[in-house]
């Protein structure tokens, strides 16, 4: 899986000391961690390692050896099970430290996971918890067990329910994330070989505002690459708004200028260029280019 990573065609990266790794196979892991970013091509990825919780024999240790030792290729640290903010400002003073003794040159960041019901309630202070944090992230499984949901799977739909059961968890999160600047990204969709209901649900998060959604698998890479970029006609949109935009507020004599007008059978202003800056930005972050 190490090996494979690099080329899955993700934006971001992440090298498992967590859940996927069995105790005793912990410290092992740390080295194949260290081995994978020096050695290995992770082109423009952004690459990080998720250590274990806060609550286990673990995380220091994982903290001190993959940073020790990992190349200043490695850019963040995924703390999952956040409960506040202290659990982040405990990370950010032993990175802070590890940084001035190794003389490491670039900042690590930091990813929080919202996995628990205290983790939800205290979101607002872990997201403005350092100025380290760069993502907000939602881990649906640990979630649905810590708010004791009725469900053997976490991160899918639930039939029996009249609407979406992780809305408001959806929304609170967005909220605090964007309130303090970072990007907010979903969890997995553990269903792997159910590619049309990983569409389906990804578009929830989508359409609400998240940043992206994590992969477990590398045929879910394209889906959800899909679902989180702009369509061509979504693009060039944004494009003609942003030139209509333009053009309105700066050509013209003195008092013909205007901040709002009508664009085809809608209306734009400040507020639409902002909209689409947004997805002009996504897009030429996916390659996309401008059609004639």
């Amino acid at each position: 899986m190490l090996g494979k990573a690099p080329g899955v065609g993700a934006d971001m990266v992440f090298l498992d000391l967590e859940d996927s790794v069995a105790p005793l196979e912990k410290e092992a892991a740390r080295v194949n961690v260290v081995k994978a970013i020096n050695e290995q091509d992770w082109g423009d990825s952004v690459v990080c390692v998720r250590v274990n919780a806060w609550d286990t024999e673990w995380t220091y240790r994982d903290v001190i050896e993959v940073v020790e030792n990992a190349s200043e290729r490695l850019d963040e640290i995924m703390l999952p099970k956040v409960q506040s903010a202290a659990d982040v400002q405990a990370l950010d003073m032993l990175l802070t430290q590890i940084e001035q003794v190794t003389g490491r040159q670039s900042t690590v960041g930091i990813e929080p996971q919202i996995e628990t019901a205290r983790g939800l309630i205290n979101v607002e202070e872990i997201c403005a918890a350092s100025p380290r944090l760069e993502t907000i992230v939602f881990g649906p499984a640990d979630f649905a067990a810590s708010t004791e949901m009725p469900v053997l799977t976490g991160g899918v739909q639930i039939p029996e329910y009249p609407g979406d059961h992780f809305h408001y968890v959806f929304a609170k999160i967005l909220m605090a994330g964007r309130a303090n600047g970072l990007q907010v990204i979903d969890g997995p969709f553990l269903k792997i070989r159910e590619l049309d209901a990983l569409r389906d649900y990804s578009m929830r998060s989508r359409i609400l505002g998240f940043d992206g959604k994590w992969a477990l698998n590398p045929d879910q890479v394209p889906v959800i690459n899909e679902v989180f970029t702009p369509t061509q006609e979504q693009y060039d949109h944004a494009f003609d708004i942003l030139d209509a935009y333009e053009k309105a507020t700066t050509e013209g004599a003195a008092g013909e200028r205007k901040g709002a007008v009508m664009f085809g059978d809608e209306m734009i202003d400040e507020a639409s260029r902002k909209m689409a800056i947004k997805f002009a930005s996504r897009g030429e972050r996916a390659g996309m280019k401008r059609s004639s």
